[in-house]
């Protein structure tokens, strides 16, 4: 349910909330044909793919970083008891807390909980439901969250349901900004909790954001959901249905994969199947998957 790495001085973990052969290839890739995709099955199975399923695998997680005193969450994931329109997703009771505690990142000690993006499957972690309140899962948190994505799903929402975002909005984002714990990620910042360089990624949504952690001459990118399958550093020109851009949801792909291939950087998505993070390699004239090695898992005393 966790594996913790390091990067330079920092702790990284990731926290799974749920994964499995969820999604049907034609719905998430409506621009892939089954034969294009019966051709990769072979590198794509058994962590990212189930070939006699004929379903992708897809996980929800949460980073967490260790680093210069701050603990910071990355994304959030779906939560529990949310009322979602996806019955995967749809009033979950599972055991992320404790295992957020497990691994030194309990409620109380969060300092910031940071987005890429505002869709539903990475905001629901926020709140959790107090005598039919939804108040902040981390009180003594900043939660920063980017500005664009807000006023995106906020000028939307206004004008009927979105799907994207669900109930998201209303249960996992208003709460926070009514308590006044929001401090919102505009166009001019460059960096946020300290430690962690703001990359926008525009596409899959308005204000979608990458964050770049560097130390001692290591680096990992928290890629958000620039990729939510390997099959898109194989196949970058593919775009899942959920992409509100899509023009510009390939741009940014082509320019993270070039940023992560040049610095070596380890990047870490919110939706991939084991090992769950990895590198991106050149071959040839694009780009492979090489899945990252975890090492014994040491919890923090």
């Amino acid at each position: 349910m966790i594996q913790s790495r390091t990067i330079g001085d920092a702790r990284v973990t990731r926290v799974l909330e749920y994964s499995g052969p969820t999604h049907d290839p034609a719905f998430l890739f409506p621009d892939l044909p089954q034969a294009e995709l019966d051709a990769e099955a072979r590198w794509l199975a058994p962590n990212h793919y189930v070939p006699h399923m004929n379903r992708l695998i897809v996980t929800i997680q949460l980073w967490v970083v260790h680093a210069g005193g701050n603990v910071i969450v990355i994304d959030t994931g779906v939560g529990n008891g949310k009322p979602r329109g996806a019955a995967r997703m749809n009033n979950l009771n599972g055991l992320v807390l404790p295992w957020l505690e497990a691994a030194g990142a309990a409620p109380g000690q969060v300092t910031h909980v940071v987005h890429t993006h505002l869709h539903s499957d990475h905001i629901g972690w926020n709140t959790v439901n107090v005598d039919e309140r939804w108040v902040p899962t981390f009180p003594n948190a900043r939660y920063l969250v980017p500005k664009t994505d807000f006023d995106h799903f906020q000028t939307a929402l206004a004008k009927g349901p979105d799907p994207i975002i669900d109930n998201a909005f209303r249960d996992s984002l208003l709460p926070l900004v009514e308590a006044g714990l929001v401090d919102f990620i505009g166009d001019d910042t460059r960096e946020v909790a300290g430690c962690l360089a703001v990359e926008p990624v525009p596409g899959h949504s308005p204000g979608m954001l990458s964050y770049r952690l560097r130390s001692n001459g290591e680096e990992g990118l928290f890629s958000a959901d620039v990729f939510h399958s390997p099959l898109q550093i194989a196949r970058p020109e593919l775009n899942t249905r959920y992409c509100i851009f899509p023009d510009k949801a390939r741009e940014s792909r082509a320019a993270l994969l070039a940023r992560a291939s040049e610095r070596n950087a380890l990047i870490m998505p919110m939706h991939f199947g084991a090992p769950y993070c990895g590198y991106v390699r050149r071959e040839g004239d694009g780009y492979r998957f090489e899945g990252a090695d975890w090492p014994a898992l040491v919890l923090p005393r």
